[in-house]
């Protein structure tokens, strides 16, 4: 039996009480980070073959179905409006669609060749990578997607929660982070996919600051959608170019990024 199917470490859930349950599930999550600190070298093996072909014009897609699809999305559809990089930079695919996102769509992950079918109509490249996710290691779309890419020649990675699994077999750099069984027996919403959540981070915000997409801590491509993200852009030229909170705020309405502002000011 695979880990992410084994029984629970814990049993008659429902007659536990409300405390126990939150402090029993807490207790399983702490398992989490110390199994991730562990891959890290993985991550980074990974991380450093994605940044070489980024630099030269690459993008990054993850391919996924239900939990781990929307957990790609998620990652991909937040790295525009922090880092200012285009939509079509990092790329989140999963089975089923875009409706998929929110409702399960029956045996969308059952097919094999869908996921190549899917990366294909984005004009796909030797520069590109693509990531499956897949807490089991055994999802037909998202191995099939990975074998697809690798036999392309792209560079592939896997991010699953079992050892020895297809996906992991598939990818040339897989990162197996095999967090035990879960609270509820195969809910891999759960510890499966906090790990999957983490790693995610850390590859996409890594991958971003290795192409200069950080300053210092700071976020300083992101986009400027919101009054809260202005007003943060202007607490960051305040604080780097000594300046009132009006000035910034001019400086940052000129330019239309703090970038932009800073460069202006000769702090590229």
């Amino acid at each position: 039996m695979s880990t992410t199917e084994s029984p629970s470490n814990f049993d008659h859930l429902e007659r536990m009480p409300i405390r126990e349950l939150l402090a029993n599930i807490n207790h399983e999550d702490h398992k989490v980070p110390e199994v991730i600190s562990g891959l890290i070298p993985d991550i980074e093996a990974l991380v450093a073959q994605i940044v070489i072909r980024m630099k030269q014009g690459g993008r990054l897609f993850y391919i996924g179905a239900g939990t781990s699809g929307r957990l790609g999305i998620v990652d991909a559809s937040e790295c525009p409006p922090t880092f200012g990089v285009p939509h079509d930079l990092v790329i989140g695919i999963m089975a089923g669609g875009d409706l998929a996102i929110r409702k399960a769509v029956e045996f969308a992950e059952d097919d094999p060749h869908q996921a190549w079918i899917d990366l294909q109509q984005y004009d796909i490249g030797p520069l590109d990578t693509v990531v499956g996710i897949a807490a089991s290691g055994r999802t037909p779309y998202v191995v099939g997607g990975v074998k697809a890419a690798r036999e392309h020649g792209l560079l592939t990675g896997a991010i699953t929660c079992n050892h020895g699994s297809k996906l992991g077999e598939a990818a040339e750099f897989p990162i197996e982070a095999v967090v035990g069984p879960e609270f509820v027996t195969g809910s891999t919403r759960m510890k499966s996919g906090t790990a999957q959540k983490l790693i995610l981070n850390m590859i996409s915000t890594t991958v971003m600051i290795q192409l200069g997409r950080v300053k210092g801590n700071k976020m300083v491509d992101m986009q400027l959608s919101n009054n809260k993200l202005v007003g943060r852009g202007v607490k960051m030229l305040m604080d780097e170019l000594g300046i009132d909170q009006q000035r910034a705020s001019q400086l940052l309405t000129t330019h239309g990024s703090v970038r932009a502002a800073l460069k202006a000011f000769g702090h590229a």
